[in-house]
């Protein structure tokens, strides 16, 4: 499913998922709160819709699941891996498999802690400096699970 990031109603669930109360939603842009709560709950709706699509699509299990953090938790049932599934203003929805990598030889090792310190900085989640991915995932993904 599409999301479309560049709508007013994703705006809005990403100011609130940023910690804007709905009425200073609505101030921002000039209109009624009561328009800000249909707009996130629609939305809601959407992150719900397209996570469990996601999870169906790479046969993750569903544990546990926010639409107003945008994250699912699960378990990959063919590769028996924990795995997260989470919606990046930035990069989109992404799925992240828990694994031990060889992090230094992986032609993926920029992405990925690009993608790891874009996605803590939407969450505004301080994380220990390191250079390795899973390291950081695992740090990252610990204290989200807190969240949800």
């Amino acid at each position: 499913m599409f999301l479309p990031i560049d709508e007013k109603q994703f705006k809005f669930w990403k100011l609130r998922r940023d910690g804007l109360p709905n009425i200073n939603i609505a101030r921002s842009f000039n209109i009624s709160r009561q328009a800000v709560s249909r707009a996130l709950i629609s939305m809601d709706k959407r992150i719900e819709d397209t996570l469990l699509e996601m999870a169906q699509a790479n046969q993750i299990e569903m544990e546990s699941i926010n639409t107003e953090r945008g994250i699912l938790f699960g378990h990959s049932i063919p590769l028996d891996a924990n795995a997260i599934i989470f919606v990046s203003a930035k990069h989109g929805v992404q799925v992240w498999y828990e694994h031990e990598g060889d992090c230094g030889t992986c032609t993926r090792y920029t992405q990925c802690i690009e993608l790891l310190w874009d996605l803590a900085d939407e969450m505004k989640i301080k994380l220990e400096k390191t250079d390795d991915p899973t390291k950081l995932a695992d740090e990252l993904f610990g204290k989200l699970r807190g969240l949800v």
